[in-house]
Order: structure tokens, then C-alpha cells, then sequence
């Protein structure tokens, strides 16, 4: 099957990513060392990859797939929440590590930042041995999370996956995930992973990093010399859109009062890359994902509300 570029749409959404359990602790203020800190606590599922693909779900998508490798012990949880989301999901089961778990620490103040304590587990033992070409059948788009370049089987899947789509003519598409883990991997060998891509998908504080450039505009056009479109997502400040070296659109984001950052960035990217598969331009798709990134931001937890009466914004774009 031929591939879709920006703009045209074909087939289904294939994200091949991290599955993990989100321990989500919203706390107000400072942490109080070595005592008791209040806080609400709920135990949801999570992961950038699944959670891209349950929100390009809930934003239009009518076929999204996943691929991720969980532990035996959260499996049918995992699978069940995948399935309400309207996700066909394959998971690996791992016979050694258990699921990934997060502990998210949300200050709830006005901000609503997020730290993350992350515990990969299975996630990041996803490698070339599940990979399978089927995979790609019927699919339009293959998206990849990030965190899949911070361990050695990850980048070897990364590598594989791409050959395939390559072969395929299907359009690939990356979220670098983690500032912090970006630093450890290295600047270099990370464009040289993403080196074929159609589209990146940085945060600010990732295009400064990846480029060395404190502005995000002048980091976003260096990286779409690289790949040739790079979407920035600025959180309340919305995104850039570069092509070709140079920023072609500025997207405004949408007004919202912030419960949990968890999950917003993924929200932005799964919203995307639906309007994006649906036939939308990547300047109005990029206003797809400043709009489920301010919902996302609402309310606790990574994913989307599941239920026929919490539908996104499904936007019919030809």
C-alpha cells in the first residue's frame, strides 16, 4: 500500500510505543521532606505511545493501532482500557520485567506542573523480535514515541520499523518524549535515529535541546532542515510549524485552566496526526492539537475520557 503525505489521507495509524501504568500523586506546594505530604492519588493507564493513540482515537481517527510490550501483571487492565478507548492494541507480554510504571507528582497550583519518577520496565524491552511487516497492512501513518530511542532493543526497532515503512511508502512520524532522557541519549545519535522521518514532534525545551538554540522559532526552522516538518508544541504559548528551514505558522493556543499537565503533549500530537489523516494541512492540524491539548490539560491523567458522550472534537476535514 503507498503512504500518505501531509495532507492526504490513507489508512489506518499505526503507533508502535510505550504502554505503562500512571501512579498520578496531585499534591499542592512544596513536598514536605521527610514527613507526610497530603495528596489525591489515582492509579490510571498511561504512557506517551498509548496514550497518543487513544487520544487520535477520541479525536476522529477511525482506525488506530498499537503496538507496546507490557508485563504479565497489568496486561488485561491495560487491554481493556486500550479497547474502550477504541485502540486495537497488540501487547507484548514481557515473561521477565513487569509494566512500566510512572509516578506523576502534580503540584495542583495554578501551573499544574508535573515530575515524573519513571520506572521503563517492559516498555523499553520492546525490540525487533515484535516486530512483524503485517503490521503495516492497511496502514497510512506509523508513529513512534521517543522513549523507544533510550534503550538498545528500542533503537534497533526504531531502525526496523523504519526500513519497513520506507518500503512501504508510509510516512513516519516521532515525539522525542523526554527532555531528560534526550540529554543522556546525545544530540547526535538522536537525529541520526530520526534521519527519514517525515515529522517531528518536539516540545520547546526539546528543539532547544536538539538544536542548541535558546529561541524555539530559530530551533524549530534548524530542525525541519533536518526533517521536513517539525511541529513545537509551547504548551500555553501554542506551536510552531516549520518547514524547509524556515517557520511557516505560529497556532495560538486555547484558553485552559490546568487540573494536570500529565498526558498534554501526547494529547497534542494523537489530535494531530487525526486531523492529519484526515486530510487537514499541518498548520490547521497543529490547531487539532492545541485544542486537545488545553482539554487534556483539564482534567487528571494521561488519556481521554472514554464513552460515547465524551467524543473530541472530531473534526471532519477533507
Amino acid at each position: 500500500m503507498s503512504g500518505a503525505g501531509p495532507g492526504s489521507p490513507s489508512g489506518a495509524l499505526l503507533v508502535v510505543g510505550d504502554v505503562v501504568t500512571d501512579v498520578v500523586a496531585r499534591h499542592r506546594g512544596p513536598l514536605a521532606g521527610g514527613t507526610d505530604t497530603a495528596a489525591v492519588i489515582r492509579t490510571l493507564p498511561g504512557g506517551a505511545g498509548a496514550n497518543v493513540a487513544c487520544w487520535a482515537s477520541h479525536w476522529g481517527c477511525a482506525d488506530v493501532r498499537l503496538l507496546g510490550r507490557v508485563g504479565s501483571d497489568a496486561v488485561a487492565w491495560h487491554e481493556r482500557a486500550l479497547a474502550a478507548a477504541g485502540v486495537r492494541a497488540r501487547l507484548v507480554v514481557d515473561p521477565q520485567a513487569p509494566t512500566g510504571t510512572v509516578i506523576c507528582l502534580v503540584d495542583s497550583g495554578a501551573a499544574a506542573e508535573r515530575t515524573f519518577l519513571t520506572d521503563s520496565g517492559a516498555s523499553l524491552r520492546l525490540d525487533p523480535g515484535d516486530w512483524s511487516d503485517v503490521l503495516l497492512d492497511g496502514v497510512g501513518w506509523l508513529h513512534l514515541s521517543g522513549y523507544l530511542l533510550f534503550s538498545e532493543p528500542g533503537r534497533a526497532l526504531v531502525a526496523t520499523t523504519l526500513t519497513s515503512a520506507r518500503a512501504r511508502g508510509v510516512p513516519v512520524s516521532l515525539d522525542p518524549a523526554s527532555a531528560g532522557f534526550l540529554a543522556e541519549l546525545g544530540v547526535d545519535r538522536f537525529l541520526a535515529s530520526v534521519d527519514g522521518m517525515e515529522v517531528l514532534l518536539p516540545s520547546r525545551d526539546e528543539a532547544c535541546l536538539l538544536t542548541g538554540l535558546p529561541d524555539a522559532a530559530d530551533a524549530a526552522a534548524k530542525l525541519s532542515r533536518h526533517v521536513p516538518l517539525v511541529v513545537t508544541k509551547q504548551g500555553a504559548d501554542g506551536a510552531l510549524v516549520a518547514r524547509s528551514g524556515t517557520v511557516r505558522a505560529r497556532v495560538p493556543a486555547v484558553p485552559a485552566t490546568p487540573r494536570d499537565t500529565t498526558g498534554a503533549g501526547d494529547a497534542f500530537t494523537g489530535a494531530f496526526l487525526a486531523a492529519l489523516l484526515a486530510g487537514a494541512e499541518p498548520e490547521d492540524a497543529a490547531a487539532e492539537g492545541c485544542a486537545a491539548g488545553a482539554r487534556a490539560v483539564e482534567q487528571v491523567g494521561g488519556r481521554p475520557p472514554v464513552g460515547p458522550a465524551s467524543g473530541g472534537r472530531r473534526t471532519a476535514i477533507r
